[in-house]
């Protein structure tokens, strides 16, 4: 006599069962776009001239001699439209017909697509920092582009320094900001002079919560709000750059960019203009019988204020 079993009745069981709702996938929150002066006075074309004006300068005088006049000197500043992206998908209409996952694949098209365009945004900010391979960016006489002071890894003084090169440019210090890479983070976790609480209480947080919560440290490192990024560039080419103490070369072409800076208002180091932002266009292809969406974008970003960047390349080494 057979009954309800599943040896007896297999096709009243679902081998697999699909979830109604669909996976997100993970993001980190974008850093580098609140730090851009973004420019208004940019109506049309695609390259924009800023000029500046040079101090002055003093001479020596003698009295009852005719005094020395000088000009002020001046220099030209270019911002150009440089960066057009766009994110496309399309759906057909057999698909829309036959899935089940329809009205989520539809309503994620625009925001991911805006996504898209956001993240390259953001790396084309932060890639616009990196410098020139061998490059000390020497200001002052003070280098703004150095290797990490431990054979390239990180150390507590290269945020000491990072501010004394700030100092050194005449950059106001408030609102100090650094962006590093996540492997630098896990440095300063572990770095025994931090971790240590006999050896500095200021740190005591960290031997038990970490330096960071979400993408912002917890603790203030030498006057720096620290954030980390996985969208700093990596420092391609022949990059060969002494630590902050002048030491021997390091190389580090495949380290990290890391950016210590003052996020002023009026000193922000990188300059941008939106030509267009994000705007979606969507449409139906009678001839492919599918829906289209398409979001594009145009932009460009420049460092305006090398004085207030100090890059510390680092290896993205976890030991």
């Amino acid at each position: 006599m057979a009954g309800n079993t599943t040896g007896d009745t297999p096709l009243l069981i679902r081998d697999d069962l699909w979830s109604a709702e669909l996976r997100e996938i993970l993001r980190e929150e974008l850093q580098a776009m609140k730090y851009v002066d973004w420019r208004s006075d940019f109506p049309d074309g695609d390259t924009l001239h800023i000029p500046q004006i040079a101090d002055a300068i003093t001479d020596d005088y003698v009295e009852d001699t005719l005094i020395t006049y000088n000009a002020l000197g001046s220099n030209d500043f270019e911002l150009t439209i440089d960066q057009y992206k766009s994110s496309a998908h399309y759906i057909t209409r057999k698909m829309m017909q036959d899935s089940y996952y329809m009205n989520e694949l539809m309503s994620a098209f625009v925001p991911k697509q805006a996504r898209a365009i956001l993240e390259a945004a953001e790396t084309d900010i932060l890639a616009k920092g990196a410098g020139t391979a061998n490059d000390a960016a020497a200001i002052n006489g003070v280098p703004h582009r150095i290797s990490g002071g431990n054979a390239g890894v990180i150390e507590v003084a290269d945020f000491a320094y990072a501010m004394y090169a700030l100092k050194k440019s005449h950059v106001p210090q408030t609102n100090m900001v650094a962006i590093v890479d996540p492997s630098v983070e896990f440095q300063m976790n572990t770095l025994s002079q931090l971790t240590t609480v006999s050896n500095n209480p200021r740190w005591e947080g960290i031997v038990n919560d970490g330096i960071a919560s979400g993408m912002r440290f917890v603790a203030n490192i030498y006057g720096f709000d620290v954030y980390t990024s996985n969208f700093l560039p990596t420092a391609t080419g022949a990059t060969l750059l002494n630590d902050r103490a002048g030491g021997g070369a390091v190389d580090v072409s495949a380290g990290k960019c890391n950016y210590f800076f003052s996020a002023t208002s009026d000193v922000l180091p990188f300059v941008g203009a939106m030509r267009q932002e994000p705007i979606v266009d969507r449409e139906f292809n009678k001839d492919y019988q599918r829906e289209e969406l398409v979001t594009t974008a145009r932009w460009g970003t420049k460092v305006i204020r090398p004085e207030n960047l100090v890059n510390v390349v680092t290896l993205p080494t976890i030991a």
